[in-house]
């Protein structure tokens, strides 16, 4: 009796990973993590702007609660006015200021009163002064969390001739405005009213009063 051996091939089972499944997870995963980071750049422009937003618009409600405390009866027309001093450009943004130093204009002025700015807290001050002491306490809780934030307060008179520099029943406009950048290379949508004399984009936040 002849006996054959007959070799029976058995396929070996392929043990590790091979260099192209490496580098396709690896495609994967700095896809993956490019989205995320891409989600959390977006996130953190879109959370900038709603800070700027919200702070800007809790000051210019503020202001306009001391406009309306400080109005007074006008002796001309019938209704409230304010002291003229309110719509004095100096006062804001410190412009009636100076530092010493290169810091911050919040870390300059508003950690301590400066001597210029008089201490109406107590109620003991003059029409001009509680409108200076106004602008600057608005303008310290305007960049109390944007540096750049700029404070206007304007007045659309609505009778030139009499003596008064905002007339009874005229709208006083209160705007703060900060400039803005693009992100993806998206344009924004501007308001022509945020951009009036600004080299730059800017946003802002108006509210209007009518005492």
């Amino acid at each position: 009796m002849i006996i054959s051996n007959r070799h029976q091939h058995i396929p070996i089972a392929q043990r590790g990973v091979g260099m192209i499944e490496v580098l396709v997870t690896l495609f994967i995963l700095s896809v993956g993590i490019l989205g995320v980071a891409s989600l959390q750049f977006v996130s953190s422009f879109s959370n900038s702007d709603a800070l700027n937003r919200s702070q800007s618009v809790m000051v210019a409600q503020q202001l306009s609660e001391r406009l309306r405390a400080s109005a007074r009866l006008s002796l001309i027309g019938d209704g409230l006015v304010v002291d003229p001093e309110y719509f004095n450009p100096d006062l804001y943004n410190f412009g009636n200021l100076t530092c010493a130093t290169s810091a911050t204009d919040y870390n300059c002025f508003c950690l301590a009163r400066p001597a210029a700015i008089p201490d109406c807290n107590g109620g003991q001050c003059s029409a001009a002064e509680f409108a200076a002491y106004d602008a600057y306490e608005a303008s310290c809780s305007a960049v109390s969390t944007n540096p750049t934030v700029e404070l206007n307060l304007s007045c659309d008179d609505n009778n030139l001739l009499d003596a008064e520099t905002c007339s009874t029943g005229s709208r006083v406009s209160i705007i703060l405005s900060w400039p803005v950048e693009n992100w993806q290379n998206i344009d924004r949508a501007l308001n022509a009213e945020c951009n009036v004399a600004k080299a730059d984009p800017h946003d802002c936040v108006r509210l209007d009063v009518v005492l």
